[in-house]
């Protein structure tokens, strides 16, 4: 079993973004499954290519993209993407779309295709805050998280992907009062308490419903 992980580069005046600060610290090897590590840039459009690049450099059985949320206190599995980008900044190459489809031949949604309910689990078991979240924003997130599952619709059946929100890290909270963050060590480790539970769920399809809604 292979597990693609991507993170992205820092943005939004930001030195460093927490996704791939721990997902290039993750394990080689979990639970027996290779992990893959590729970091995107923040950009709608490259985001989408070089990871595509990736998946098809690769071929792996699962997708998993981790991408910034400052301000939420845990690591939040996203259960949907939904098919608009809506900038609330623009992305690194100063592109800032406005109420644009991330596909206009695409639905309005798609689901995680993840068990997010099994990954949150894993992770509160192993002593971190985690929650399934329900919005991945607009933003870049939310546009590779849409076009990961639109690729695996519409190109790459059998693959499985979905994507993971993490906190700010500490040094990027010193100027930024009552917002919360978590440490690199921790998000590194509850990120890799949830690829295990997606390792667990491999051999058990029959247990996914839309959303990881049984998990």
């Amino acid at each position: 079993m292979k597990i693609l992980m991507t993170g992205f580069d820092p943005f939004e005046e930001e030195s460093i973004n927490p996704s791939w600060e721990a997902v290039k610290r993750l394990p080689d090897t979990v639970d027996g499954a290779e992990i893959i590590k590729v970091q995107i840039p923040t950009s709608f459009a490259r985001s989408v290519e070089v990871l595509h690049a990736a998946v098809v450099e690769h071929d792996p059985d699962v997708i998993v993209s981790v991408g910034q949320a400052g301000g939420r206190y845990a690591v939040n599995p996203e259960r949907v993407a939904i098919n608009i980008d809506d900038g609330r900044i623009a992305d690194n190459d100063g592109v800032q779309p406005v109420d644009v489809p991330v596909r206009e031949d695409g639905p309005p949604a798609y689901f995680s295709s993840l068990p997010v309910k099994a990954m949150v689990t894993a992770m509160r078991r192993a002593g971190f805050p985690a929650a399934v979240s329900n919005t991945a924003g607009t933003f870049v997130c939310n546009h590779i998280m849409y076009s990961i599952l639109y690729m695996i619709d519409r190109e790459f059946p059998g693959k499985r992907g979905g994507f993971v929100h993490v906190p700010y890290l500490p040094q990027q909270v010193v100027d930024k009062a009552n917002v919360p963050s978590m440490s690199l060590d921790d998000i590194t480790t509850a990120l890799t308490a949830g690829v295990a539970a997606i390792v667990g769920y491999r051999d058990r399809p029959d247990e996914h419903t839309v959303g990881g809604a049984t998990h």
